[in-house]
């Protein structure tokens, strides 16, 4: 069974960027991000597909928001720019351990088999 490992959240003012990490410990073929904010439901963030390098993204998140794979293989980033108090939340880590062609929509947390434990983005104003 994979196992994620999170960091780089943390307390940021609005305006910064932060960098997330998630480094899986077995074989993935696609990693994403969600986010949970109190009160909320857990909502797609963006997502990675190893074998076309195809990215998706929330729409509210495109153009402050980049994931791309991490120095390591099984590893991704998410680069957010520009946070606003809205982003506050606890983001989430997802890996897709099973092989897929295509049909899969990688935006709903069902396609994801591994989560992360959570880090914490608070943005203060």
């Amino acid at each position: 069974q994979a196992q994620l490992l999170e960091s780089g959240g943390g307390l940021v003012q609005v305006g910064d960027s932060l960098r997330l990490a998630c480094a899986a410990s077995g074989r993935t073929y696609a990693m994403g991000w969600f986010r949970q904010a109190p009160g909320k439901e857990r909502e797609f963030v963006a997502a990675i597909r190893w074998s076309t390098s195809n990215t998706y993204y929330r729409d509210s998140m495109k153009g402050r928001f980049t994931i791309s794979r991490g120095h390591v293989e099984n590893a991704v980033y998410l680069q957010m720019n520009n946070l606003n108090v809205e982003d506050t939340a606890v983001y989430y880590c997802a890996a897709r351990a099973r092989f897929f062609y295509t049909g899969v929509t990688l935006t709903t947390p069902s396609a994801f088999d591994y989560w992360g434990q959570g880090t914490q983005v608070t943005v203060s104003s």
